[in-house]
C-alpha cells in the first residue's frame, strides 16, 4: 500500500514538473528549419514570420536553411527532431508531394506526412508562369505554341524533381499536350537565378520569390495557376482563363514533429495566430509578394488532407522521373 502511494506521489510530481516545463516554454532559442536555400518562397516568408514569432514567444526563432532533394532533406531532419518544441519547420505544399514521389521511385521516403502536426497555414499562393523580359512570348498561348512547335526545346527550372515548381509545370505540359525539358535546381532561389541568367526559358514559382524581378522589369509573368485574380498581380490571367484546366496552390505552413506535447503546440498556435493577425507582419509578408492567408491548426489540417490527395494524384500522373 505504501509503495503504491509513493508511486502515485512520484507520478504526480512528474506531472507537475512536466507542466511547469510546458508553462515556461520556450526557455531558449527555437530553430525554424526551412528545407530550401535562401531566396526562395519559404525563405522570404519564413524570415519575417520567424522574427515576429520570436518577439511573441520571448525567445529568438532562428531560421536554418536545410536544402536538398527538393526539400526532402530538411523536412526529414525536422521529422526526426526532438519533439520538444525547439525545432519547428516552415514548409510548402511539396510536403505532400515528396513522399509520393519516393514511393513511385521505389526508394525509402525521408519522412511521411504523418510525422508532423500542423500549427498554422501562413500563405496560399498559386504559382506564376514567368519568362525573361527579353523573351518573345507575351502570352501563355504564345509560350505554349512555341513549346508545341519544338518539343523539348524549351526548358524550365525548378526547385527539384517533383517539387512545388516542377509539379505545376508538369500539369501544364499534360493539359496543353506539350513537351519541355525540366532542369532541376536545389531550390527556388537558384531556379530564379537561372531564369535571370538566361539558363532556362521559364519557371513556375510563388509570387514572393519573383515579384521584385517582375517590378524591376527583368521578367514577364504570363499566367498563374489560381482560380481568382492575384492581389499582387491583378493583371495577370489565370491558366483556366486562358483555356488550360490546371490549378496549383503553393501554400506555406508551420509544422512540428508529431509527438510535441499538446501544451507546447497550443502555445505555438496562439503565437502564430497573433503573428498572422499583426498588421506590421502582414505588410512585411505582402511586401515580399505573398499576402497572409492564415488557417489555424484544425482548419489547416482539413485543408492539408484535401490538398494532399490532389497532389499525390498529380505525382502519380507524372509517373516515374529520373
Amino acid at each position: 500500500m505504501k509503495a503504491t502511494i509513493l508511486k502515485i506521489f512520484a507520478a504526480g510530481l512528474t506531472m507537475v514538473a512536466s507542466g511547469m516545463a510546458w508553462a515556461q516554454y520556450p526557455e531558449r532559442p527555437i530553430t525554424m528549419i526551412v528545407p530550401f536555400p535562401p531566396g526562395g518562397v519559404t525563405d522570404t516568408v519564413a524570415r519575417p514570420i520567424a522574427d515576429a514569432l520570436g518577439k511573441e514567444l520571448g525567445q529568438s526563432v532562428v531560421v536554418e536553411n536545410k536544402a536538398g532533394a527538393g526539400g526532402a532533406i530538411g523536412t526529414g531532419e525536422a521529422a526526426r527532431a526532438k519533439p520538444d518544441g525547439y525545432t519547428i519547420m516552415l514548409m510548402l505544399s511539396s510536403i505532400s508531394i515528396l513522399p509520393e514521389a519516393d514511393k513511385i521511385l521505389g526508394r525509402k521516403a525521408a519522412y511521411d506526412t504523418t510525422d508532423f502536426k500542423p500549427i498554422a497555414r501562413i500563405t496560399a499562393d498559386p504559382t506564376v508562369l514567368v519568362v525573361p523580359a527579353k523573351s518573345p512570348w507575351k502570352t501563355v498561348d504564345e509560350f505554349v505554341e512555341a513549346a508545341r512547335q519544338a518539343p523539348g526545346d524549351l526548358d524550365y527550372g525548378s526547385s527539384g524533381i517533383y517539387g512545388s515548381m516542377h509539379v505545376p509545370m508538369a500539369m501544364l505540359e499534360k493539359n496543353a499536350n506539350i513537351q519541355m525539358t525540366h532542369v532541376p535546381y536545389t531550390g527556388a532561389g537558384p531556379a530564379v537565378a537561372a531564369l535571370l541568367g538566361g539558363q532556362v526559358d521559364a519557371i513556375s514559382t510563388g509570387p514572393s520569390s519573383i515579384l521584385q524581378h517582375i517590378k524591376a522589369g527583368t521578367v514577364r509573368p504570363l499566367a498563374h495557376w489560381g482560380d481568382k485574380p492575384l492581389d499582387t498581380l491583378p493583371n495577370v490571367p489565370s491558366l483556366t482563363q486562358a483555356g488550360y484546366d490546371v490549378k496549383f496552390v503553393q501554400w506555406s505552413g508551420i509544422f512540428v514533429p508529431k509527438d510535441v506535447p499538446a501544451e507546447i503546440i497550443e502555445r505555438l498556435r496562439t503565437a502564430a495566430k497573433a503573428v498572422a493577425n499583426d498588421p506590421d507582419v502582414q505588410a512585411k509578408v505582402l511586401a515580399a509578394g505573398s499576402p497572409i492567408d492564415y488557417l489555424d491548426a484544425d482548419e489547416f489540417q482539413a485543408y492539408w488532407d484535401a490538398d494532399d490527395a490532389v497532389l499525390r494524384k498529380a505525382v502519380q500522373d507524372i509517373g516515374k522521373v529520373q
